[in-house]
């Protein structure tokens, strides 16, 4: 692939959301997943577990519990990506003598990989001729999703990717349009005047000049003030404590196995 092709991917991505029925052959997820791994790492420590959801249906409860979106009980390929220290904190268990448990820093640097390894596996969907969604949702009712997806202790989902061969129509739809380069770039520290360009920077992107507040009152209830929002925040916040209190909760489990009771 020549360069300029991998930027042209990169410049022409948008999300799709409606497929073609059809598979995706394993041996294309194979080099989306192997693209994936290769992303960058901290530490060369891979933080992260990817669960190919391949049963029809678990997908159908991801739809659901995903803010109820149908096109991803549909999608041919699901990925969830989970940043995870346990397999390294059990293995430090195992040779150190005394090894803190996963912590705040430790979670991000985690979840920073996982999205990292998504972005990469997105990507390579591009180049292979899938079209890819994420799917933030999978923030939300962390409880369920634990559930649904057996997650242990220091193991917490934190992206979801959805994809396939996209039709026609989602090949041809123009994309989204962006903020511009120099408004998003500040140069050696941060730019208070650039980021209060805020209001012009929507009404050039997204045309809200006219009944600008409008837009942004409306904006604010189908986003921010959202239910799903409220719900994304408290979940988050469920994960976050389920991790940092990890370590009693899979001690007492194993203490309660051992008893025998």
């Amino acid at each position: 692939m020549e360069s300029r092709e991998t930027i042209r991917l990169l410049q022409s991505r948008k999300s799709m959301r409606v497929f073609e029925n059809r598979a995706v052959p394993e041996t294309v997820k194979q080099e989306i997943l192997s693209a994936s791994v290769r992303a960058a790492s901290a530490g060369n420590m891979a933080l992260y577990t990817i669960i190919d959801v391949t049963d029809e249906e678990l997908k159908r409860k991801l739809s659901v519990t995903c803010d109820d979106q149908p096109f991803i009980a549909k999608a041919p390929l699901v990925l969830i990506y989970c940043a995870d220290y346990r397999r390294w904190y059990r293995t430090f268990e195992e040779v150190v003598d005394e090894v803190r448990h996963p912590s705040w820093g430790d979670f991000m640097l985690a979840a920073t990989d996982a999205v990292i390894a998504a972005q990469t596996a997105a990507t390579a969907a591009d180049a292979l001729g899938l079209g890819t969604c994420y799917i933030g949702d999978i923030l939300e009712r962390y409880e369920e999703h634990r559930r649904l997806l057996s997650l242990p202790d220091y193991v917490a989902p934190v992206a979801m990717l959805v994809g396939g061969y996209p039709t026609k129509q989602q090949i041809e739809r123009e994309q989204t349009p962006r903020f511009c380069v120099e408004d998003l770039v500040h140069e050696n520290g941060y730019d208070l005047e650039k980021s209060d360009r805020m209001p012009d920077m929507l009404r050039e992107r997204d045309g809200w000049a006219e009944n600008y507040e409008q837009h942004v009152r409306a904006f604010c209830e189908r986003k921010y003030n959202s239910a799903f929002s409220v719900e994304m925040s408290r979940s988050v916040k469920a994960m976050l404590d389920a991790w940092i209190n990890g370590e009693t909760a899979e001690k007492a489990s194993g203490e309660k196995e051992g008893s025998g009771k």
